[in-house]
């Protein structure tokens, strides 16, 4: 069977299959026979490397560090076609999901982290999307309804199932989800501040900002905010970020605080609230807690910051 050679007809008929299970890299013992099951190998110069399930790796004892998720392009591509390999790699870079590729006769395969599986398929797709000319869905942002609270939970389970704070899986239900129910129940929750981002019909996204104080003045607490694993590195925090700090300005706040990265927050204009006088309710918190200035911020303001109420039983 002849395979396509025109890049632009190849990326729009990638469509990604993730096979089933989970598959390491590994040094095959040098003298051993190779198994029936291996599913792919390269012979260099050290050794011999074979692709094998992580199941099978286990069962023959052979050690391995590496643990991906096999995405399969069904389209068929001549070996010569050029950029096919290229364009994959530069999407998955953008998104920040390492990659490593197997092509075969037929078709090429992608082995990529299997906690960026989901995310991977959803880049491919876009990309194709965007080969084919096919518009992406709009991202909507708007304030949450009644109906949106279960899927917010789901969703900042979800986000948070991976501590950003240790980097370690979060044991049993994230403390985020609980917190945000008591926050909605609250007399510090602002409805016009709890924002939802969504993506053809799907809420992807949430932030909710809820009263402080700084003594007797009013501020706003910002946090926690989320993004489905799936779409994080597409922007759609930072979406969140200038439309809460939209309202926020429109609404006559005079600042926003929050506990967060000292990399990504500043882009936004957070500084660390100490240098306006603003001290964090932990001071372990150091610069991590950060303040956003308004337009209407009046200077003078020092004090330690008060979070609404069920932030105290964190």
């Amino acid at each position: 069977m002849t395979g396509d050679k025109n890049l632009q007809t190849l990326l729009a008929s990638i469509h990604p299959v993730l096979r089933e299970g989970e598959y390491v890299y590994v040094l095959w013992p040098r003298g051993r026979p190779l198994e029936a099951d291996i599913e792919a190998a390269v012979r260099e110069a050290e050794g011999l490397t074979a692709v094998l399930s992580r199941a099978e790796a286990d069962s023959l004892g052979l050690p391995y560090d590496f643990v991906a998720a096999w995405i399969t392009l069904q389209v068929h591509s001549e070996l010569e076609a050029v950029g096919l390999t290229a364009a994959v790699g530069r999407a998955l870079t953008d998104a920040r999901i390492s990659c490593n590729v197997l092509t075969g006769f037929h078709r090429d395969h992608l082995l990529v982290p299997v906690a960026d599986a989901a995310r991977a398929l959803e880049v491919l797709a876009e990309l194709s999307a965007e080969s084919r000319h096919q518009p992406r869905p709009e991202l909507v942002l708007r304030s949450e309804e009644p109906e949106d609270r279960e899927k917010i939970l789901a969703l900042t389970a979800e986000a948070f199932a991976i501590s950003p704070a240790t980097g370690l899986a979060a044991e049993g239900e994230p403390i985020e989800v609980e917190l945000l129910r008591q926050l909605f129940d609250s007399e510090g929750y602002l409805p016009e501040f709890s924002i939802v981002a969504v993506l053809d019909g799907e809420v992807v996204g949430h932030v909710i900002s809820s009263r402080g104080w700084v003594a007797e003045h009013q501020l706003l607490g910002l946090g926690p905010i989320g993004v489905t694993p799936r779409l994080q590195r597409h922007c759609i925090g930072s979406a969140l970020m200038n439309e809460t700090i939209a309202r926020a300005n429109a609404a006559g706040e005079s600042g926003i605080a929050l506990l967060g990265s000292t990399e990504y927050y500043p882009r936004f204009g957070f500084v660390p609230a100490t240098s306006l006088g603003v001290l964090p309710p932990e001071e372990l918190w150091g610069d991590g807690f950060q303040l956003l200035p308004l337009a209407l911020w009046p200077g003078g303001v020092h004090g330690t910051f008060r979070y609404a109420a069920p932030f105290e039983g964190l």
